[in-house]
């Protein structure tokens, strides 16, 4: 049996940097498994590129949840990142390091040591910020770019419409001071895609001591007595044991994390035995204490040009492909979510509450052979969406059978809680005062049905219902707490009642951050390895 001293289950956004923490000293012999490719698609680099890997099996798990009465019945598209890098490396490439109280808030759900004065240092210590003129502040990793020097003219609309509001606006949402209309800053360099594969694991890779191995799917985790000691993998149709001789560190993410422990025996002892499971560890709160963001867009035809007239016309297309080619700038280098930012519904709330997104581009999804692709509109338009930033709804998500390639059970419980419901007409009369105000009002030349101008509290949550969905931040299934009868994982990510056994991913935030979850799931797993390393 192969022995190393650290295996950690997943190449995503965490397990990319926990590589890299724990491999840097050369003394620990470190393996990654990842169950998807190498992620070298071309498309991954190039920031716009998540157009097209939105719907691809090869870099996508394309998972759905199960229909919500809440929702009219809908199921939900569920996509997550399938390959090294994981979901950072599909995703809309937004940088929201979360609100000061959104960690404040972890430590008073029993994650001591993960309040904001602490997650700060870690952000800092992990960070480099690039200004538009190319000065760089920190010597982190990971590149944080100001990209305010390249975002559509459409935007000033949106900027003048929330000084019309009386609402603030921030240079930087990763400020303590964040609220407010914000350009938002994204993770690349050199015009390139900068995921944690790319910032962390790519230099470890260069090390001796790690190891990387691909299209390896963990079927289970093994165990003598109490402690974790080994995982069975299935790699080109046969299975082989691998031994850690320190820990195995699950940061599967999500979604898979809390089914692979479910298999592996740990979690509720019902469902386990119906699945056919022997039960290792009873823990109830396995695949419990599911969040998620949900989101809608209003879409509206623009009395003046966007990236729509840009990147629809094959003309367009070429021409952003050169600028791209020669100067690694322009619509390419963007994300599709250019501005947007934390805000608060009503004055008198104590935080924001709501995550605004303005896009300069309207898009229609549509079949092309058996592939689906997002493409532009061919006509002026944008979008003004929101999410609301804290949903109080706790969904579930647990396997359906002991097969390591089924998809799994994902109840998400949307809209469960009254406060739900109202923070999604809180959210939805915001946008309406913003498509309001002259700055707005004066860009639309149509609403491309519904028209959110017009409707009254009962049509935007009835609308929210018919078209809301998520917006891919899952979290919170395994989740971290003192308790071993509400959490998953203590504060140092150790299984409650387990041995050399940790979650190291989204999975275990005890509340979901308000904004974009993929900053924050790097920043727990850069802080997770100096306490893994602490313990030695």
């Amino acid at each position: 049996m192969t022995t190393f001293d650290y295996i950690i289950i997943g190449a995503g956004s965490a397990g990319c940097v926990l590589a890299e923490r724990l491999s840097r000293s050369g003394r620990h012999k470190v393996l990654i498994l990842e169950a998807g490719g190498r992620g070298r698609s071309p498309w991954i680099a190039l920031p716009l590129g998540y157009g097209k890997t939105f719907f691809n099996p090869a870099m996508n798990w394309k998972y759905e949840s199960e229909r919500e009465d809440t929702l009219n019945g809908r199921k939900g598209y569920w996509p997550r990142g399938k390959g090294v890098g994981g979901s950072g490396a599909i995703n809309a490439l937004i940088y929201a390091r979360g609100v000061p109280q959104d960690f404040d808030d972890w430590e008073s759900a029993g994650a001591t040591g993960w309040g904001w004065d602490t997650v700060r240092q870690t952000y800092e210590a992990m960070e480099t910020q690039t200004a538009p003129d190319g000065q760089r502040r920190g010597n982190g990793p990971l590149h944080v770019q100001d990209v305010s020097d390249q975002i559509h003219p459409a935007n000033r609309h949106f900027f003048a419409a929330a000084s019309q509001l009386g609402l603030p606006s921030t240079a930087d949402i990763n400020d303590p001071d964040s609220e407010g209309a914000a350009v938002y800053r994204i993770n690349t360099s050199g015009g390139r895609r900068m995921h944690s594969a790319r910032a962390f694991l790519s230099p470890a890779l260069k090390r001796r001591n790690v190891t990387l191995m691909t299209g390896a799917l963990v079927e289970r985790i093994l165990f003598e007595g109490r402690r974790a000691s080994s995982v069975q993998v299935r790699r080109g149709g046969q299975s082989s044991l691998l031994h850690a001789g320190r820990e195995i560190i699950l940061s599967a993410g999500a979604v898979a994390s809390p089914c692979l422990l479910q298999k592996s025996g740990i979690g509720p002892s019902g469902l386990l035995r119906e699945r056919g499971v022997e039960v290792v560890h009873d823990m109830a709160q396995v695949g419990a204490n599911l969040q998620d963001h949900l989101g809608i867009n209003y879409y509206f035809r623009a009395t003046e040009p966007t990236l729509n007239n840009v990147l629809s016309p094959l003309s367009g297309k070429i021409r952003a492909a050169l600028q791209y080619a020669v100067q690694r700038r322009g619509p390419l280098a963007l994300s599709v979510n250019q501005c947007g930012g934390f805000f608060r519904s009503a004055p008198d709330l104590g935080r924001p509450d709501q995550q605004l997104y303005f896009n300069p581009v309207t898009y229609t999804t549509t079949p092309q052979g058996k592939r689906e692709v997002i493409q532009p509109d061919p006509f002026a338009g944008f979008i003004l969406g929101f999410q609301p930033a804290r949903p109080t709804s706790r969904g579930r998500i647990d396997i359906r059978s002991t097969d390591p390639e089924a998809a799994p059970l994902i109840r998400p419980n949307s809209l469960a809680t009254e406060e739900d419901r109202a923070q999604a007409v809180a959210g939805g009369r915001l946008c309406q005062r913003l498509a309001n105000t002259p700055a707005i009002d004066g860009l639309i030349e149509a609403a491309m049905d519904p028209d959110l101008r017009r409707m009254s509290d009962a049509d935007i949550l009835a609308d929210f219902r018919e078209r809301c969905g998520t917006v891919f931040h899952p979290v919170g299934t395994c989740r971290m707490g003192a308790d071993a009868a509400t959490a998953v994982v203590c504060p140092k990510l150790k299984l409650h009642g387990l041995a050399g056994l940790r979650v190291v991913d989204a999975s275990v935030f005890p509340n979901i951050t308000s904004g974009n979850t993929n900053a924050p799931t790097m920043m727990l797993a850069h802080r997770a390895a100096d306490l893994i390393l602490e313990s030695l």
